[in-house]
């Protein structure tokens, strides 16, 4: 199921910066880029939660994945920002939050 976790890592990351954009847009500039930031990381548990209920990972790779989650999508939002000129670059490191929870569910007997 790696495929699976993959894509609900990729998918929800984007879902949660898109979110946490919106409502820091109601504040400030800043604060859009820092919920959006804020929103991606913590959709990294809900991906591990996901994954453990549908046995996608093991209980014990939750900390792992959710860690390599939120780091892929750390470093990813990083790339995004600096390839803001083209369409290509912030989807292919839209890409990173999904390997990111890869890498992560491979500790622990992954």
């Amino acid at each position: 199921m790696n495929w699976l976790l993959f894509f609900l890592a990729w998918i929800l990351g984007g879902v949660g910066a898109v979110a946490g954009s919106a409502l820091g847009a109601l504040n400030s500039k800043t604060a859009l880029f820092a919920g959006g930031l804020l929103g991606g990381v913590a959709m990294a548990p809900a991906v591990a939660a996901i994954a453990v209920r549908f046995r996608w990972i093991r209980s014990r790779q939750f900390w792992p994945t959710t860690v390599g989650a939120a780091i892929g999508f750390i470093v990813a939002a990083s790339g995004a920002v600096l390839t803001l000129g083209s369409p290509i670059g912030p989807i292919l490191c839209s890409t990173l939050t999904g390997i990111g929870a890869l890498v992560g569910s491979k500790a622990h007997g992954g």
